[in-house]
């Protein structure tokens, strides 16, 4: 065989494979940084269920192959998959099946041919040896260590990790683990607020979660999570209760504090929050998250001190700095984090600093073409409107910002409160003038984005009336018209 033929021969094997260089992991989905870091993390602290750390070993040697890192990646990889026989024992060579996979891609980009080969041919014997039901099946193995890898690496791949953790799923239905993995998917994409007319039944992460806690009932972390969301729903008492189990369980399991220290800020509780999330900042300092939420639990207490009759300015100062600190914190730490870098900018603006403020908005707004769904960029614009609305005084701005986060993700707290806004300007416009005709045009934009048609032709009617060679607004009546005939 010629050495082209034989490199052809490689390349459609290594094609072949389930790996991480085969899933289209783009190293532009991930932020790289602060991935290493939570990885590193993670292998220092053992937490969680057994083969986690075998996996994260995977996991950070990919990561350092895209940080052109491959004499550590390969270490990384022969660790991961000495700790998977550790773990798995006689049943591992399953569990191997993509930590070979990635040897053989690593071997192979490092000029080892035979070495990659080699790989190649182990995995080809473990299937063999374990034939699936049909070549477009995989193992059960393979798609929960897909799922998990997707959960891991990128928020805009969660979709993938459940698909994968479904498939799993479908195979092996009682399997902690895939249980586990497609409850905590669920938990991270479902949003969190529901409407007034939800109840808990109809949140597939909370069914999830119950399921996966029937099959393993001491998982602190899935017991903390649900706590979450029942706490989302007013379920209190059960979310309580779930919460002395999870502390009891693993009390100093840093995912688990954040969790339950989530589920009391959420309450109001932000004392007993804060406590419990400097604990777990002991165990990985390195924690965006964490210190986002303590800067959250700054901000409420900051804002129940506003409400007191009469504040104290100092106690106020004190606590919006220490919300500025860990969030500027949580930034540092992973640059990526859109939501933290928005909610520091609008505290930016609390304290007068326009400038910062600015520039922290305008990077929020270069970063929309990489932000995983709409409902982020709505929250930018939101709180952007929120700091010309309150701080800047420019109410163009804040009105512009507004009507474009009306235009996004329905029924969001955010949407919520954009047309609040913008309700309240145009009721205040029209109180000095009735025929303020932009006040009417607002009143329409926010009919129509409710859904009430009749209403928006109503009050784009009225906006003509007030100026009728407008021709945005007619251009928006002709539309609705259309629409209602």
């Amino acid at each position: 065989m010629s050495d082209s033929s034989g490199s052809s021969a490689l390349c459609s094997m290594l094609q072949q494979l389930q790996s991480r260089f085969t899933w289209d992991l783009q190293k532009e989905d991930m932020d790289m940084e602060n991935l290493s870091t939570r990885l590193e993390e993670h292998i220092k602290l053992p937490l969680g269920r057994p083969g986690a750390v075998a996996l994260s070993y995977s996991f950070l040697a990919y990561v350092r192959y895209l940080q052109n890192q491959p004499e550590e990646a390969l270490s990384l990889l022969l660790q991961s998959e000495q700790k998977t026989r550790e773990c798995y024992g006689e049943e591992s060579e399953r569990r191997l099946i993509v930590t070979y996979g990635d040897l053989a891609w690593l071997k192979y980009h490092t000029g080892y041919y035979l070495e990659s080969q080699t790989y190649c041919q182990r995995v080809q014997d473990i299937l063999k040896k374990y034939p699936s039901s049909s070549s477009t099946v995989l193992h059960p193995e393979v798609y929960g260590e897909q799922g998990w890898t997707y959960l891991k690496f990128s928020k805009s791949f969660y979709p993938k990790a459940i698909k994968c953790f479904i498939n799993a799923l479908e195979m092996q239905k009682d399997d902690s683990e895939w249980n586990a993995g497609y409850a905590i998917a669920l938990f991270r994409t479902e949003w969190n607020k529901p409407e007034p007319s939800e109840k808990p039944e109809d949140s597939a992460a909370i069914k999830q979660l119950r399921q996966a806690l029937e099959i393993n009932p001491d998982d602190a972390v899935l017991l903390s999570m649900l706590s979450v969301k029942l706490g989302v729903y007013k379920k209190h008492e059960e979310a309580e209760s779930l919460v002395e189990k999870a502390l009891k369980t693993d009390p100093e399991n840093p995912h688990v504090l954040r969790y339950i220290a989530k589920y009391l800020r959420n309450q109001g509780e932000n004392d007993r929050s804060i406590d419990l999330l400097e604990r777990a900042l002991k165990r990985t300092s390195q924690s965006a998250f964490i210190h986002h939420q303590l800067g959250l639990c700054y901000k409420k207490k900051k804002i129940a001190e506003q409400s007191s009759k009469p504040y104290k300015k100092q106690m106020v100062q004190q606590l919006r700095h220490q919300c500025i600190q860990n969030l500027e914190k949580a930034v540092k730490i992973k640059p990526s984090f859109a939501l933290a870098r928005a909610d520091l900018a609008l505290m930016y603006g609390e304290d007068k600093d326009f400038d910062r403020a600015e520039e922290m908005f305008q990077h929020c707004f270069k970063m929309f073409p990489e932000l995983p769904d709409e409902s982020l960029r709505q929250v930018i614009h939101q709180r952007y409107a929120e700091f010309h609305f309150y701080h800047t005084k420019k109410p163009a701005d804040a009105i512009d910002h507004y009507k474009k986060g009306v235009q996004l993700t329905p029924k969001t707290w955010e949407w919520k409160q954009c047309i609040k806004k913008l309700k309240k300007i145009a009721d205040g416009r029209l109180s000095e003038d009735e025929d303020d005709s932009l006040a009417y045009a607002l009143l329409a934009q926010v009919a129509k984005a409710e859904g009430d048609m009749e209403k928006a032709a109503e009050m784009f009617e009225k906006a003509l009336d007030c100026d009728e060679n407008n021709s945005e607004y007619l251009s928006a009546l002709c539309e609705l018209r259309m629409n209602l005939h």
